[in-house]
């Protein structure tokens, strides 16, 4: 009985029928001849109640719901949370779904309101977009049900305490995975790059193209063929590819939702994927205070999944980064010259020049490509208009520093390293075309 009452919803129209009845009750106290017709509504209010009660509570299925959630959320990504319902009564249903969400979305009026015919069976699709690795615990999918009448409702629960982990971005994994083993690789701004060096390890002599270089011309076989031919070589393979991730507290700073961090991240698991598919080795590792998360790069089944168990765990912790500690281990650890992909953040030449020397250390015996953020929010505000005196100040304090971002990257090409000054929402597409152009390039 207990329960029975627990479940048991009065529905708005239940109170505009009382609030009608009480109403009718007042005039029919000043008119007697309308107290009787006031009483016969009352009764069949109660008789409608009655009704209402037993067609909800008749059939002890009720509606039938399941959540389905994917095994894993991916970050920064819409991910589909699909809800499935069948109606086991009798009548049309009209229902409310109100799914308990993670504490993380902070999403506290979330409900989808639908009707049911009698043994339909509907599925419903929300879009949720996770910007926080870890767990994400789902609550109860509460599920209220009314009759046509729509006095009284019932409410069912389902599906309590389900958990979801949130990994890094696969699903960006997935379509970089397809697109740059395509044709479409333009389309979503990625660039086709003809190379320019090449090894030693010769692959097939092949007509001449425009852009091949005439340094590799077979005489022989232009006399024999009457038409130029060249020499093709193949690429360098199962060279070493680390992404380094700074995860001190520079890398906490925020863009729609996400932190530059888990933009790093993100783009760390694609990279990762397309080294390896390049016949590159993949190896990753994070620093702040000191170096680790460490995976080293090899070429094996298991490196993808290795890789992607170690970034789900990474953490920041808010401290001040030890560039000097990352020189030291990489001297120490990596001695074969490798391609190092450094995800740091600098805003002021100041910070730069403090960490110089540590940068070009590791350029003197590694290829080494510093990818840091353009603060978007400031460029955004930097091309408004001012309409005040206080308005200019601001846009040239924002201008400078847009500038001094540019200056950053100067000062680096000065030094021989490479460099990528990216938006954090173009991270991973220009991470991915610099790699191309090294490998075209014959520069490692």
């Amino acid at each position: 009985m207990k329960q029975f009452y627990k479940s048991l919803y009065l529905q708005q129209r239940f109170f505009l029928v009382v609030f009608s009845l009480v109403g009718l009750f007042v005039l029919g106290y000043f008119f007697e001849n309308l107290y009787e017709t006031v009483k016969l509504l009352f009764y069949l209010f109660l008789i409608l109640i009655v009704l209402d009660t037993v067609l909800l509570y008749r059939n002890k299925t009720g509606i039938n719901a399941t959540r389905i959630l994917p095994e894993k959320l991916s970050n920064g990504d819409v991910n589909i949370i699909e809800i499935e319902l069948v109606n086991r009564y009798k009548f049309i249903s009209s229902l409310k779904i109100i799914d308990e969400l993670p504490i993380q979305w902070q999403i506290r009026n979330f409900k989808i309101e639908a009707v049911l015919k009698p043994g339909q069976t509907r599925k419903f699709n929300y879009e949720v977009r996770p910007t926080e690795r870890g767990e994400y615990h789902f609550g109860n999918l509460n599920i209220y049900s009314s009759t046509p009448l729509g006095l009284l409702a019932r409410k069912q629960v389902f599906d309590s305490e389900a958990m979801v982990p949130n990994y890094p971005s696969f699903l960006q994994l997935k379509k970089y995975d397809f697109i740059a083993f395509s044709n479409k690789l333009k389309l979503f701004g990625l660039k086709k790059i003809r190379r320019i060096g090449h090894t030693m390890e010769f692959e097939q002599i092949k007509e001449y193209t425009t852009g091949d270089d005439v340094r590799n011309l077979n005489w022989k076989a232009t006399a024999k063929r009457n038409e130029l031919m060249v020499n093709q070589f193949q690429d360098e393979k199962s060279q070493p590819v680390y992404c380094i991730i700074d995860k001190g507290r520079v890398m906490k700073m925020p863009f729609n939702h996400l932190s530059l961090l888990d933009y790093a991240i993100n783009a760390t698991l694609v990279m990762s994927n397309i080294a390896l598919k390049k016949q590159d080795k993949a190896g990753m590792f994070t620093f702040s205070r000191k170096v680790e998360d460490r995976v080293i790069a090899q070429r094996r089944s298991s490196q993808m999944n290795l890789i992607l168990e170690t970034l789900y765990n990474v953490t920041t912790d808010f401290s001040e980064s030890d560039f000097s500690r990352l020189y030291i281990d990489i001297k120490r650890s990596v001695k074969q010259r490798s391609l190092m992909l450094l995800f740091t953040n600098f805003e002021t030449l100041d910070s730069l020049h403090r960490q110089l020397a540590y940068l070009q250390a590791i350029n003197k015996t590694h290829l080494l490509v510093v990818i840091f953020f353009e603060n978007t929010e400031l460029k955004e505000f930097a091309t408004k208009s001012a309409a005040s005196t206080e308005e200019i100040f601001e846009k040239t304090i924002a201008e400078k520093f847009l500038y001094e971002k540019k200056l950053i990257v100067n000062e680096l090409h000065k030094y021989g390293i490479h460099t990528i000054l990216t938006a954090p929402e173009d991270l991973t597409v220009n991470t991915i075309n610099k790699y191309l152009e090294i490998k075209a390039r014959g520069l490692i």
